[in-house]
């Protein structure tokens, strides 16, 4: 057994190698968990094993939704739906002081609900509101770093890819982890809200006051943010009130996303075609970490890593609070060197052990006795948490991928200012963090009540 787990730690050791020396993650997962289970227990086994894995991991209905959602988002970017956002959220907050800021918060979360992924939410609103920030002469740290935060609201609020994956991963119901989601996220959006107004409270000439609209502008404004409402209500709510699942939801999200593009004439041939291409190329991406993750996953079971390490934790001695916080730690960390997805597929196969060892402890009662959650529910909450801790990862110096995308559409304003007006947000992220751990309930009050 020793000898089998020392193969693990090999093998999670070459996986970071392979990683640092920039192998796709995809290939270099396929190639641990290849090559450690012929290590183990010889070819015949990985043989085997390929013939029906793939189709097995990819015929799985659930994950039709994943190249949907993906399609609706890049049909979206295509389509005006973030320069309607933006126009509508600033007709409404740009007159405050840091309004336009405010603004491009709001046009994050909007456009995150019909696109799903960080770095698209942060690049297609990046290019939309960086020149009126600019217009406004907002201060190159606010304006920057509110973009690169606003990106990562992409990640959680409905619909997400990452949520769908870790759905399947741990086995939960995606309904019910979308609804989960919408508190949470929902309260990052008030928190950043907060974060600007008191950034610019304390420095008043980072964050200009915006020109009030006239009435028709206003009225415009406003009603250009109505398709993009209509989409997301008729979405996400028909998912939430059990009108219909979310397969047959994102398709009706491609289909209304599509006819107005068509009907407002801003998509043409060649960037239909362009989007099914980004879908293809990110679906393929998507599937073939899925499959790499399988066979590591298969070969981490077969020496028994992840129940060693849940063994090894539970006689450590340390209080479960503890332990969730360093695994929350760890994920901040390696959120910084992998994108989200490849992320949790790695790591969830590693976590769950250890949180299902230290469930029992992490609260008390009035009485001072511990309890924990059901499995369901901890799939729910940590699920939630773990793609919030995630998202830290995106603005988290060195690497923070949101802030590299950001500077490269804002080159006159030099990185490290990115990163220092980023650090307010990461504040807000902490204080969600501490929130959602305190207070379970945030995460499974509404999936409680609409179950």
């Amino acid at each position: 057994m020793a000898d089998a787990v020392l193969l693990g730690v090999g093998g999670l050791v070459a996986l970071v190698i392979l990683i640092a020396i920039r192998i796709p993650i995809a290939y270099a997962m396929i190639l641990v968990g290849g090559v450690g289970t012929m290590l183990l227990n010889g070819p015949a086994l990985v043989f085997s094993q390929l013939k029906t894995l793939a189709y097995g991991q990819f015929s799985i209905y659930d994950l039709s939704v994943v190249p949907m959602f993906v399609l609706m988002g890049a049909i979206a970017s295509k389509t005006g739906l973030s320069q309607a956002l933006f126009r509508g959220a600033n007709a409404w907050l740009g007159w405050l002081r840091g309004g336009t800021a405010m603004a491009a918060i709001a046009g994050c979360a909007g456009f995150g609900a019909v696109c799903g992924s960080s770095l698209a939410t942060a690049s297609t609103m990046g290019k939309v509101a960086l020149p009126e920030l600019r217009r406004y002469k907002y201060s190159g740290a606010l304006a920057t770093g509110t973009l690169a935060a606003g990106g990562v609201l992409g990640i959680l609020i409905p619909p997400s890819v990452v949520l769908i994956i870790y759905a399947i991963i741990v086995e939960a119901n995606i309904v019910t982890m979308f609804m989960a989601a919408f508190l949470p996220g929902f309260l990052a959006v008030i928190l950043f809200l907060l974060t600007i107004a008191i950034y610019v409270a304390i420095k008043p000439e980072a964050g200009p006051k915006g020109g009030k609209p006239d009435r028709q502008e206003f009225i415009e404004a406003t009603a250009g943010m109505i398709p993009v409402l209509f989409i997301f209500a008729l979405v996400i709510g028909g998912i939430y009130f059990g009108f219909f699942n979310p397969t047959p939801a994102a398709a009706a999200g491609v289909f209304l996303v599509l006819v107005f593009g068509v009907a407002q004439r801003k998509l043409s041939k060649p960037d239909f075609v362009a989007a099914l291409k980004e879908t293809a190329s990110t679906s393929g991406m998507i599937y073939l970490i899925i499959l790499g993750a399988e066979l590591l996953k298969i070969f981490m079971s077969r020496v028994r890593l992840p129940q060693e390490t849940a063994a090894w934790i539970a006689g450590s001695g340390m209080e479960p609070m503890t332990v969730l916080i360093l695994l929350l730690i760890a994920l901040i960390v390696l959120g910084c060197l992998m994108d989200s997805l490849s992320m949790i597929l790695l790591v969830i196969p590693f976590f769950w052990p250890v949180l299902v060892e230290i469930n029992g402890g992490l609260y008390q009662g009035a009485d001072g006795a511990g309890y924990g959650m059901s499995t369901e529910d901890l799939k729910i909450w940590f699920g939630i948490l773990a793609l919030i801790v995630v998202e830290l990862g995106l603005i988290t110096p060195p690497v923070g991928m949101n802030v590299f995308v950001i500077s490269s559409l804002a080159r006159d304003t030099p990185m490290i200012e990115t990163f220092k007006g980023v650090a307010p947000f990461f504040g807000a992220e902490l204080v969600r963090v501490v929130l959602l751990v305190s207070f379970p309930a945030l995460t499974l009050w509404l999936p409680r009540v609409l179950s």
